[in-house]
Protein backbone atom coordinates (compact mmCIF):
# COMPACT_ATOMS: atom_id res chain seq x y z
CA UNK A 1 0.00 0.00 0.00
CA UNK A 2 1.16 2.97 -1.03
CA UNK A 3 2.06 5.22 2.17
CA UNK A 4 1.05 8.90 1.59
CA UNK A 5 2.26 10.38 4.89
CA UNK A 6 4.73 13.05 4.27
CA UNK A 7 7.12 15.29 6.58
CA UNK A 8 6.57 18.52 5.87
CA UNK A 9 10.70 19.36 5.92
CA UNK A 10 12.70 22.02 4.65
CA UNK A 11 16.10 20.53 5.66
CA UNK A 12 16.83 16.77 4.01
CA UNK A 13 20.40 16.02 4.65
CA UNK A 14 20.24 12.88 2.74
CA UNK A 15 20.03 14.90 -0.49
CA UNK A 16 23.61 14.82 -0.24
CA UNK A 17 23.90 11.62 0.27
CA UNK A 18 21.70 9.79 -2.42
CA UNK A 19 24.60 9.14 -4.93
CA UNK A 20 28.23 8.62 -4.73
CA UNK A 21 28.96 11.94 -7.17
CA UNK A 22 26.65 13.93 -4.59
CA UNK A 23 29.14 12.38 -1.69
CA UNK A 24 32.22 13.06 -3.31
CA UNK A 25 30.74 16.50 -4.21
CA UNK A 26 30.67 17.37 -0.61
CA UNK A 27 33.55 15.08 1.43
CA UNK A 28 35.33 17.29 3.52
CA UNK A 29 38.13 15.40 4.46
CA UNK A 30 40.52 13.99 1.78
CA UNK A 31 43.13 11.62 2.10
CA UNK A 32 46.06 11.41 -0.68
CA UNK A 33 48.79 9.28 -1.24
CA UNK A 34 50.69 12.47 -0.48
CA UNK A 35 49.25 12.52 3.60
CA UNK A 36 51.56 9.25 4.18
CA UNK A 37 54.59 8.51 5.71
CA UNK A 38 55.63 4.92 5.29
CA UNK A 39 57.32 3.40 8.25
CA UNK A 40 60.40 0.88 6.81
CA UNK A 41 62.69 -1.62 8.75
CA UNK A 42 66.17 -2.04 7.54
CA UNK A 43 68.90 -4.74 8.68
CA UNK A 44 72.67 -5.58 7.44
CA UNK A 45 73.86 -8.23 4.90
CA UNK A 46 72.09 -9.51 1.94
CA UNK A 47 69.74 -11.54 3.09
CA UNK A 48 65.86 -12.12 1.75
CA UNK A 49 63.29 -10.20 3.48
CA UNK A 50 62.41 -11.04 7.17
CA UNK A 51 58.89 -10.67 7.55
CA UNK A 52 57.78 -9.62 11.00
CA UNK A 53 54.79 -12.44 12.55
CA UNK A 54 53.45 -9.88 14.79
CA UNK A 55 52.94 -7.35 11.47
CA UNK A 56 51.52 -9.30 8.36
CA UNK A 57 52.74 -7.48 4.94
CA UNK A 58 55.58 -5.75 7.00
CA UNK A 59 59.46 -7.25 6.54
CA UNK A 60 62.90 -5.88 7.85
CA UNK A 61 64.73 -5.28 4.13
CA UNK A 62 68.44 -4.94 3.44
CA UNK A 63 69.69 -1.98 2.13
CA UNK A 64 69.39 -3.32 -1.90
CA UNK A 65 65.50 -3.77 -1.13
CA UNK A 66 64.56 -1.09 0.93
CA UNK A 67 66.00 1.26 -1.97
CA UNK A 68 63.67 -0.93 -4.21
CA UNK A 69 60.90 -0.77 -2.16
CA UNK A 70 60.77 3.22 -1.71
CA UNK A 71 61.33 3.32 -5.82
CA UNK A 72 57.75 1.66 -5.18
CA UNK A 73 56.36 4.10 -2.94
CA UNK A 74 57.48 6.95 -4.72
CA UNK A 75 55.43 5.87 -8.07
CA UNK A 76 52.63 4.65 -5.97
CA UNK A 77 52.62 8.86 -4.83
CA UNK A 78 53.81 8.45 -1.73
CA UNK A 79 56.52 11.21 -1.17
CA UNK A 80 58.04 10.28 2.53
CA UNK A 81 59.40 6.98 4.46
CA UNK A 82 60.30 7.01 8.10
CA UNK A 83 63.36 4.30 8.29
CA UNK A 84 63.98 2.23 11.49
CA UNK A 85 66.90 0.13 11.76
CA UNK A 86 66.83 -3.47 13.04
CA UNK A 87 70.60 -4.18 14.38
CA UNK A 88 72.51 -7.30 15.29
CA UNK A 89 72.12 -7.86 19.01
CA UNK A 90 76.14 -8.02 18.65
CA UNK A 91 76.65 -4.23 18.20
CA UNK A 92 74.35 -3.56 20.84
CA UNK A 93 75.73 -2.42 24.37
CA UNK A 94 73.83 -0.25 27.45
CA UNK A 95 74.96 2.80 26.11
CA UNK A 96 73.70 1.94 22.68
CA UNK A 97 77.31 3.32 21.28
CA UNK A 98 76.82 1.95 18.07
CA UNK A 99 74.11 5.23 17.02
CA UNK A 100 77.19 6.89 16.53
CA UNK A 101 79.28 4.75 13.95
CA UNK A 102 80.39 6.78 11.37
CA UNK A 103 79.37 3.23 9.48
CA UNK A 104 76.31 2.63 11.05
CA UNK A 105 73.42 0.67 9.35
CA UNK A 106 70.83 3.62 9.61
CA UNK A 107 73.69 6.06 7.76
CA UNK A 108 74.55 3.50 4.93
CA UNK A 109 70.66 2.97 3.85
CA UNK A 110 70.21 6.95 4.30
CA UNK A 111 72.35 6.99 1.59
CA UNK A 112 70.85 4.38 -0.43
CA UNK A 113 67.10 5.70 -0.48
CA UNK A 114 68.77 9.26 -1.01
CA UNK A 115 70.52 7.78 -4.23
CA UNK A 116 68.07 5.46 -5.64
CA UNK A 117 65.22 8.07 -5.06
CA UNK A 118 66.32 11.54 -4.59
CA UNK A 119 63.12 13.84 -4.56
CA UNK A 120 62.24 10.94 -1.60
CA UNK A 121 61.60 12.52 2.02
CA UNK A 122 63.99 10.86 4.10
CA UNK A 123 63.21 10.87 8.21
CA UNK A 124 65.40 8.89 10.78
CA UNK A 125 64.20 8.04 14.49
CA UNK A 126 66.34 9.91 16.97
CA UNK A 127 66.54 7.20 19.57
CA UNK A 128 68.43 4.64 21.79
CA UNK A 129 66.11 1.79 21.88
CA UNK A 130 67.81 -0.21 18.74
CA UNK A 131 71.19 0.26 19.95
CA UNK A 132 70.60 -0.04 24.06
CA UNK A 133 71.06 -3.72 25.20
CA UNK A 134 68.27 -2.70 27.79
CA UNK A 135 65.78 -1.81 25.15
CA UNK A 136 65.13 1.66 26.46
CA UNK A 137 65.31 5.14 24.65
CA UNK A 138 68.68 6.72 26.25
CA UNK A 139 71.46 5.87 28.85
CA UNK A 140 70.59 4.97 32.81
CA UNK A 141 71.65 6.30 35.41
CA UNK A 142 74.37 4.90 37.61
CA UNK A 143 72.05 2.81 39.47
CA UNK A 144 70.20 1.89 36.49
CA UNK A 145 66.92 2.68 37.81
CA UNK A 146 66.27 5.63 34.99
CA UNK A 147 66.70 7.09 31.82
CA UNK A 148 69.56 9.77 32.48
CA UNK A 149 68.20 12.59 30.51
CA UNK A 150 70.79 15.36 29.69
CA UNK A 151 73.38 12.39 29.29
CA UNK A 152 70.56 11.17 26.82
CA UNK A 153 70.62 14.43 25.16
CA UNK A 154 74.26 15.07 24.62
CA UNK A 155 73.91 11.85 22.47
CA UNK A 156 70.98 12.52 20.81
CA UNK A 157 72.47 15.93 19.35
CA UNK A 158 75.83 14.23 18.07
CA UNK A 159 73.32 11.20 16.51
CA UNK A 160 71.02 14.00 14.52
CA UNK A 161 74.04 15.53 13.24
CA UNK A 162 75.39 12.18 11.62
CA UNK A 163 72.17 11.60 10.56
CA UNK A 164 71.78 14.67 8.71
CA UNK A 165 75.18 14.63 7.54
CA UNK A 166 74.06 11.29 5.64
CA UNK A 167 71.39 13.35 3.88
CA UNK A 168 67.92 12.73 5.82
CA UNK A 169 65.90 15.46 5.25
CA UNK A 170 63.73 14.66 8.76
CA UNK A 171 65.09 13.70 12.30
CA UNK A 172 62.38 12.25 14.78
CA UNK A 173 63.71 12.83 18.44
CA UNK A 174 61.38 9.83 19.33
CA UNK A 175 62.89 9.66 23.08
CA UNK A 176 60.91 12.00 24.96
CA UNK A 177 63.62 13.54 26.89
CA UNK A 178 63.12 17.04 28.59
CA UNK A 179 65.10 19.73 26.10
CA UNK A 180 65.88 17.26 23.44
CA UNK A 181 64.47 19.61 20.18
CA UNK A 182 66.48 22.65 21.62
CA UNK A 183 69.98 20.77 21.90
CA UNK A 184 69.47 19.31 18.56
CA UNK A 185 68.42 21.90 16.27
CA UNK A 186 71.57 23.91 18.41
CA UNK A 187 73.65 21.15 17.30
CA UNK A 188 72.21 21.15 13.53
CA UNK A 189 72.55 24.52 13.08
CA UNK A 190 76.63 24.23 14.53
CA UNK A 191 77.17 21.57 11.82
CA UNK A 192 75.87 23.93 9.08
CA UNK A 193 72.39 21.69 8.69
CA UNK A 194 70.50 24.57 9.07
CA UNK A 195 68.39 23.38 6.30
CA UNK A 196 67.35 19.55 7.96
CA UNK A 197 63.95 19.92 9.85
CA UNK A 198 62.92 18.28 13.28
CA UNK A 199 59.89 16.06 13.16
CA UNK A 200 59.39 16.12 17.21
CA UNK A 201 57.32 13.13 18.82
CA UNK A 202 55.51 16.30 20.99
CA UNK A 203 53.14 13.73 22.61
CA UNK A 204 54.28 10.27 22.97
CA UNK A 205 52.40 8.06 25.23
CA UNK A 206 53.04 5.42 27.21
CA UNK A 207 50.86 3.30 25.51
CA UNK A 208 50.38 -0.85 25.30
CA UNK A 209 49.98 -0.73 21.35
CA UNK A 210 54.04 -0.59 20.71
CA UNK A 211 54.29 -4.08 21.11
CA UNK A 212 55.09 -5.45 17.34
CA UNK A 213 57.52 -2.37 16.70
CA UNK A 214 59.43 -3.48 19.21
CA UNK A 215 59.68 -6.95 17.85
CA UNK A 216 60.37 -5.58 14.68
CA UNK A 217 63.33 -3.59 16.03
CA UNK A 218 64.61 -5.83 18.81
CA UNK A 219 64.42 -3.76 21.64
CA UNK A 220 61.27 -6.09 23.14
CA UNK A 221 64.23 -9.46 22.52
CA UNK A 222 66.71 -7.25 23.67
CA UNK A 223 64.80 -5.85 27.09
CA UNK A 224 63.46 -9.11 27.69
CA UNK A 225 60.11 -8.39 27.44
CA UNK A 226 57.40 -6.91 25.06
CA UNK A 227 56.29 -4.33 27.44
CA UNK A 228 58.94 -2.80 28.59
CA UNK A 229 58.14 -0.17 31.25
CA UNK A 230 59.21 3.57 29.14
CA UNK A 231 56.30 5.23 31.99
CA UNK A 232 59.08 7.36 33.33
CA UNK A 233 59.44 9.60 30.40
CA UNK A 234 56.38 9.02 27.90
CA UNK A 235 53.07 10.64 28.53
CA UNK A 236 50.58 9.19 30.57
CA UNK A 237 47.54 8.07 28.56
CA UNK A 238 45.55 9.31 31.18
CA UNK A 239 46.61 12.87 30.26
CA UNK A 240 45.33 15.47 28.20
CA UNK A 241 46.95 18.61 29.31
CA UNK A 242 50.27 17.25 29.27
CA UNK A 243 50.61 17.09 25.51
CA UNK A 244 49.94 21.06 25.39
CA UNK A 245 52.80 21.30 27.55
CA UNK A 246 54.93 19.86 25.67
CA UNK A 247 53.59 21.55 22.53
CA UNK A 248 54.82 24.92 23.68
CA UNK A 249 57.78 23.38 24.47
CA UNK A 250 58.74 22.05 21.17
CA UNK A 251 57.54 25.21 19.55
CA UNK A 252 59.94 27.09 21.13
CA UNK A 253 62.85 24.96 21.30
CA UNK A 254 62.68 24.79 17.54
CA UNK A 255 60.59 22.06 15.65
CA UNK A 256 58.98 22.27 12.54
CA UNK A 257 56.55 19.26 12.85
CA UNK A 258 54.54 17.93 16.04
CA UNK A 259 53.45 14.82 16.42
CA UNK A 260 51.06 12.26 18.12
CA UNK A 261 51.50 8.88 18.81
CA UNK A 262 49.83 6.55 18.68
CA UNK A 263 47.36 8.32 16.36
CA UNK A 264 43.47 6.41 16.65
CA UNK A 265 43.60 5.94 20.66
CA UNK A 266 44.12 9.56 20.58
CA UNK A 267 42.03 11.40 18.53
CA UNK A 268 41.21 13.95 20.94
CA UNK A 269 44.97 14.84 21.57
CA UNK A 270 45.32 15.54 17.60
CA UNK A 271 42.91 17.82 17.81
CA UNK A 272 43.86 19.71 20.69
CA UNK A 273 47.42 19.87 18.84
CA UNK A 274 45.68 21.17 15.59
CA UNK A 275 43.56 24.18 17.44
CA UNK A 276 46.70 24.74 19.52
CA UNK A 277 49.34 25.24 16.69
CA UNK A 278 50.18 26.82 13.19
CA UNK A 279 52.71 24.02 13.19
CA UNK A 280 51.91 20.92 10.71
CA UNK A 281 50.65 18.21 13.07
CA UNK A 282 51.95 14.60 12.17
CA UNK A 283 50.19 11.25 13.86
CA UNK A 284 51.74 7.99 14.04
CA UNK A 285 49.30 5.03 13.48
CA UNK A 286 51.59 2.14 15.61
CA UNK A 287 52.03 -0.87 15.07
CA UNK A 288 49.41 -2.02 17.60
CA UNK A 289 46.60 -0.30 15.54
CA UNK A 290 47.71 -1.71 12.36
CA UNK A 291 48.30 -5.09 13.48
CA UNK A 292 44.76 -5.39 15.23
CA UNK A 293 43.01 -4.35 12.31
CA UNK A 294 44.63 -6.98 10.28
CA UNK A 295 43.99 -9.95 13.60
CA UNK A 296 40.43 -9.32 13.07
CA UNK A 297 40.04 -9.36 9.59
CA UNK A 298 42.12 -12.51 9.34
CA UNK A 299 39.01 -13.83 11.64
CA UNK A 300 36.43 -12.56 9.41
CA UNK A 301 35.25 -9.81 11.97
CA UNK A 302 36.28 -7.23 10.06
CA UNK A 303 36.69 -6.03 6.36
CA UNK A 304 40.38 -5.06 5.81
CA UNK A 305 40.35 -2.58 3.62
CA UNK A 306 36.92 -0.69 4.81
CA UNK A 307 38.65 -0.29 7.94
CA UNK A 308 42.47 0.65 7.06
CA UNK A 309 40.48 3.47 5.08
CA UNK A 310 38.45 4.28 7.93
CA UNK A 311 40.94 4.18 11.09
CA UNK A 312 42.83 6.31 8.15
CA UNK A 313 40.41 8.69 7.06
CA UNK A 314 39.53 9.60 11.30
CA UNK A 315 42.93 10.23 12.35
CA UNK A 316 42.83 12.85 9.05
CA UNK A 317 39.55 13.98 9.89
CA UNK A 318 41.04 15.09 13.60
CA UNK A 319 43.36 16.93 12.09
CA UNK A 320 46.32 15.57 10.95
CA UNK A 321 48.56 16.91 8.01
CA UNK A 322 50.17 13.46 7.40
CA UNK A 323 49.88 10.02 9.10
CA UNK A 324 52.84 7.16 9.57
CA UNK A 325 51.17 3.92 8.67
CA UNK A 326 52.12 0.95 8.17
CA UNK A 327 49.27 0.42 5.01
CA UNK A 328 50.76 3.71 3.61
CA UNK A 329 51.60 1.22 0.36
CA UNK A 330 48.39 -0.69 0.32
CA UNK A 331 46.80 2.97 0.97
CA UNK A 332 47.83 4.95 -1.96
CA UNK A 333 47.53 2.08 -4.39
CA UNK A 334 43.70 2.20 -3.36
CA UNK A 335 43.86 6.17 -3.68
CA UNK A 336 45.36 6.04 -6.79
CA UNK A 337 43.54 3.09 -8.23
CA UNK A 338 46.73 1.20 -8.67
CA UNK A 339 47.85 -2.50 -8.05
CA UNK A 340 51.12 -2.47 -5.50
CA UNK A 341 54.40 -2.85 -6.89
Amino acid sequence: MHNSFKLNLVQRPRRLRRTAELRALVEDTVLRPSNLIAPLFVIDGKGRPEPIASMPGVFRLNIADLAKECRSLRKLGVLAVALFPKLDSRLKDEDGTAALSEDALILRAVRAVKDAVPGLVVMTDIALDPYTTHGHDGVLTPDGRDVDNDRTVAILARMAVLHASAGVDLVAPSDMMDGRVGAIRKALDAADHEGTAIMAYTAKYASAYYGPFRDAVGSAKASGTRSLDKRGYQLNPANRREALIELKLDEAEGADIVMVKPAGLYLDIIRDLRLSTRKPVAAYQVSGEYSQIHAAARLGWLDLPQCRRESLLAIKRAGADMILTYFAKEMAAELGGRQPL
